[in-house]
């Protein structure tokens, strides 16, 4: 079984579409806890709320990795990301029975790509991604690791890593928005 999900209803078919790697793909994954996180895009939320008009893609941001188990890592980069990028927000999770199409992603763990389409052979409604989260978490599913206990590497990290995304991000305004919002970027 491979799963799917998305923020869209009702899909029995899921078709390839462009994300930030620029192919047309469909993305799975082999455990249902890690397309958690892709229930909702934290660019695309904030600009929302604070009122962003934009008519373009939105761009694709989320703060994970995996643990040296294979288990989803979930990191706040800003206080309190997690609840803010996910609570109140439902979603989908579309389960793919067969799919011979599916190749695996070496560099991210349990995950596949398709640039076929795939039919869909269940679906499940989650009321709230930011309790799905914490109830995997809760299970030892997933890790999610607070911005309070990122480590003094990581923060460096950031503090680094951010203002180069900034500054590459010119064709991506919904993206620098987000940006200078959530790490206080100054031009």
């Amino acid at each position: 079984m491979l799963y799917h999900a998305s923020p869209v209803g009702g899909i029995q078919t899921l078709v390839p579409h462009v994300s930030n790697h620029e192919k047309p793909l469909v993305y799975l994954s082999g455990r249902r806890e890690n397309v958690l996180v892709y229930l909702s895009n934290a660019v695309e939320k904030h600009c929302r709320e604070a009122g962003f008009e934009w008519n373009q893609p939105w761009y694709k941001w989320a703060s994970y990795g995996f643990t040296k188990e294979g288990l989803l890592l979930l990191e706040e980069y800003y206080p309190n990301a997690t609840m803010e990028i996910y609570k109140g927000v439902s979603g989908y999770i579309y389960r793919v029975d067969e799919c011979t199409a599916a190749m695996p992603m070496a560099e991210i763990p349990h995950a596949y790509i398709s640039s076929e389409s795939v039919d869909v052979a269940d679906c499940e409604y989650i009321p709230d991604a930011y309790e799905a989260l914490l109830e995997a978490e809760n299970e030892g599913l997933i890790v999610i690791k607070r911005y309070d206990d990122l480590s003094e590497g990581t923060r460096r990290w950031l503090e680094k890593m951010i203002p180069q995304e900034y500054a590459k991000a010119e064709s991506h305004p919904d993206y620098r928005h987000f940006l200078k919002a959530k790490f206080s970027i100054s031009e």
